[in-house]
C-alpha cells in the first residue's frame, strides 16, 4: 500500500487490517452486498466486477487481445491479471483452478 498525503503508511496499514477484519466477520451475502453498496460507488463496483470477469476470461483461455476488444480494457490491465494467474502460489490461480479445472480441464 502506498503512502500518500491523506494518510500515513501506518494509518493505511491499520485501516486495511480493519477492513479485512470487517469483511471476514460477515457471513452472509446480503450483508456483504450492503457493505459494498455503502462503501463503493457504482463505478467502483463495476471496475471490481470487470476485474473479476477479466480473470475469469484469462482462466478460460481467451487471448489478451480478445479480452481487450470484448471488454474494452487495456492490455496493461490484462497483462497484470495474466501475471497473477501465472504465480504458482497465487490466490486467484488457486481459486479459479478449483472452480474450473475439473470442469473445463484447463
Amino acid at each position: 500500500m502506498k503512502q500518500n498525503d491523506v494518510m500515513t503508511k501506518e494509518e493505511g496499514r491499520l485501516a486495511y487490517e480493519d477492513i479485512l477484519s470487517v469483511i471476514t466477520s460477515i457471513d452472509d451475502k446480503e450483508t456483504l452486498r450492503s457493505l459494498f453498496d455503502d462503501l463503493f460507488t457504482e463505478a467502483e463496483i463495476s471496475d471490481f466486477v470487470l476485474r473479476w470477469l477479466l480473470m475469469d476470461d484469462l482462466k478460460r483461455g481467451k487471448s489478451q487481445r480478445e479480452i481487450a476488444k470484448n471488454r474494452n480494457i487495456s492490455l496493461c490491465k490484462i497483462t497484470r491479471g495474466s501475471k497473477m494467474l501465472k504465480k504458482k502460489d497465487g490466490f486467484m490461480r488457486a481459486l479459479l483452478s478449483k472452480r474450473y479445472d475439473d470442469h473445463l480441464h484447463l
